[in-house]
């Protein structure tokens, strides 16, 4: 009880969103899947240890529901192998978890709409479609590639990662189950997930949970000179004033007060303007509460598209063998205490497996040789405006600061979470 006042236990919950697809899932050859909750102490060095890991199976044919527990066993050579075959399990969750949720499902599909939409409501000339094109120029491109070679049926990810032919239907279910648009911003995301609470004295209005995060450390002061950056464009395109009267012809029926208040104008001009904003909002009213009657919402929403923040998880893909524990025969356990290096072998990916994976992660992570930064290379438009210029020229020496910032962080050794023997910067 203590260490849950002191904010001491994190939780990773895979339960949840998997159980549903447990038993389809075990039903492919040469995939197993459980659902899984792992428990973890946050430590005086703050570093995270695991406690415990839960793994349930639910009721399949004649056999009742299985779930067990298991813990760091150090006394135990069986207890021991157990421990690392469950870590083993969880892992294959995270990196699933990871490629299917948060870097295809929340970086790329998630973001399809809005690119639709603003190419299709917004004018090349529009202030709002020049300050998201650089961030979209490539992204349905890329999207198409993937569909082709990544997750079509029988492709890498299917026959890579654990879900097998599931994989879309599981990212399309977790669409459904986790997915809000206002959750999606980097400090509301921290907010729900109980890694920060809300302090007007901490730095950018959070308090950390874990000091020690990088993720949130790093990611916060993107976060906010990203939002400095879309503040000050929208700001001198669009005034604080409102709108009294929207455009007559609008199709949004009884939306049309929320959304006049969101970007106000002044002129003829700043009119047009609001005709196609009204469109591209009428187009995402179905995926999105994209209706808010502030100003200061319409840069939070800007500044979703401008950052899209990952990683690269050094995790087996797949589990290819069920815990020795689930219901074994007499053969099955006896070979287990035999030669457990061998069960932790087979339950990994395939040697084939890891090379696809290997391979592809390679291919996705090279750089191009015209590789474009976000804030290197201003775009023609912003340079004749001398507002917008100087803007943005603040914008590109706040991304260098932060480089140096990360630079900095990562060669401190006091900082255990991103510094120390094989730790990956």
């Amino acid at each position: 009880m203590q260490a849950v006042e002191q904010k001491k236990l994190f939780i990773l919950d895979y339960h949840d969103l998997l159980l549903p697809y447990v038993n389809k899932v075990n039903e492919l050859k040469g995939t197993v899947i459980y659902g899984s909750r792992t428990l973890f102490f946050l430590t005086r060095d703050g570093t995270l240890r695991p406690l415990a890991i839960e793994l349930t199976r639910p009721p399949v044919d004649d056999k009742p529901q299985w779930k067990q527990f298991y813990v760091p066993n150090t006394w135990n050579a069986t207890g021991a192998w157990l421990w690392k075959l469950a870590k083993a399990h969880v892992l294959v969750h995270d990196s699933g978890y990871h490629q299917l949720v948060s870097h295809w499902l929340r970086t790329h599909c998630a973001t399809e709409p809005y690119i639709i939409a603003t190419n299709r409501q917004l004018s090349a000339m529009h202030p709002i479609y020049r300050l998201l094109y650089p961030h979209f120029r490539y992204t349905m491109k890329i999207n198409a590639l993937a569909r082709e070679a990544l997750i079509n049926t029988n492709g890498i990810i299917e026959t890579s990662f654990f879900p097998g032919k599931y994989a879309m239907e599981l990212s399309s279910f977790a669409y459904d189950l986790e997915w809000r648009f206002d959750q999606e911003a980097l400090p509301q995301n921290l907010i729900s997930r109980g890694l920060v609470e809300e302090d007007p004295n901490a730095p950018y209005g959070l308090k950390l949970t874990i000091e020690d995060y990088p993720f949130a450390n790093d990611g916060l002061i993107l976060w906010d000179t990203l939002k400095q950056w879309v503040t000050a464009y929208v700001n001198h395109y669009y005034h604080k004033q409102i709108l009294l009267n929207l455009i007559k012809n609008s199709k949004l029926g009884g939306q049309r007060s929320k959304i006049a208040h969101l970007f106000p104008v002044e002129s003829e001009n700043d009119v047009i303007n609001q005709k196609e904003y009204a469109s591209i909002i009428g187009s995402l009213r179905y995926v999105t509460d994209c209706t808010r009657p502030d100003i200061a919402y319409a840069v939070g929403v800007l500044s979703k598209f401008t950052s899209k923040p990952g990683n690269f998880p050094n995790r087996p893909t797949i589990a290819r063998s069920k815990m020795p524990t689930e219901d074994p025969t007499d053969e099955e356990w006896e070979s287990f205490l035999q030669n457990p290096e061998e069960a932790l072998l087979k339950c990994l990916p395939s040697q084939i497996q890891d090379t696809k994976v290997i391979a592809i992660m390679d291919v996705l992570s090279s750089h191009s040789p015209d590789e474009e930064y976000i804030g290197e290379n201003i775009e023609p438009y912003w340079a004749e405006d001398p507002v917008i210029k100087a803007a943005f020229e603040v914008f590109s020496g706040k991304l260098k600061e932060l480089e140096g910032i990360i630079d900095a962080r990562n060669a401190d050794s006091k900082l255990t979470n991103r510094n120390g023997a094989g730790v990956v910067p």
